[in-house]
């Protein structure tokens, strides 16, 4: 029980106004810079006919901690599944997210909003084979209230160069009937 919580008891026992309770911290609008990617997702491989695009997977995010965190459960049809804790770092306004897969594979993007996408990039060892280590750098868009771009390039030399490692198309998933 947090001591607030208990103090606002005690108050209302013996009959005294509660405090008003504290200001939401994670209020702060650098805390939403990410909202957009909030909601239930269907995940399709962002090709040229998008009638024929296969579903590759579902993903789940949600606002959690009062507005503090975004965290990311991932669900592919196929593969190993994973998730992530995204935050951004009051003091400076950079945000911070750590994938941990099923695989055992962890990585710790750093970034923030850029031209209105969210820019995160970490390093991730092996992550273009055994031994071959790499940058990913990852930029979600929101295109419209239903749709999202997750785009990752990735770079074997330091960031000198970057190429294409995946691009998503996130659709809002429709309620279950």
């Amino acid at each position: 029980m947090s001591f607030a919580f208990a103090a606002a008891l005690i108050a209302q026992a013996a009959g005294a106004t509660a405090p008003a309770p504290p200001p939401n911290p994670c209020a702060a609008p650098v805390y939403q810079a990410f909202d957009f990617w909030v909601g239930d997702w269907d995940v399709y491989p962002n090709i040229k006919d998008p009638a024929k695009a296969p579903l590759i997977a579902r993903s789940r995010i949600e606002k959690l901690y009062g507005g503090c965190a975004i965290r990311e459960n991932w669900m592919p049809v196929q593969g190993a599944g994973g998730g992530s804790l995204n935050a951004p770092d009051p003091a400076t306004g950079r945000w911070h997210q750590y994938w941990l897969d099923s695989t055992g594979g962890r990585v710790e993007f750093d970034g923030g909003p850029v031209a209105g996408a969210m820019v995160l990039t970490g390093f991730w060892p092996g992550v273009a084979g055994p031994g071959k280590d790499g940058l990913i750098r990852m930029s979600y868009t929101r295109i419209d209230a239903d749709t999202v771009r997750q785009y990752g390039q990735i770079s074997t030399d330091h960031g000198m160069t970057w190429t294409d490692n995946f691009d998503f198309i996130y659709r809002r998933a429709k309620p279950a009937s």
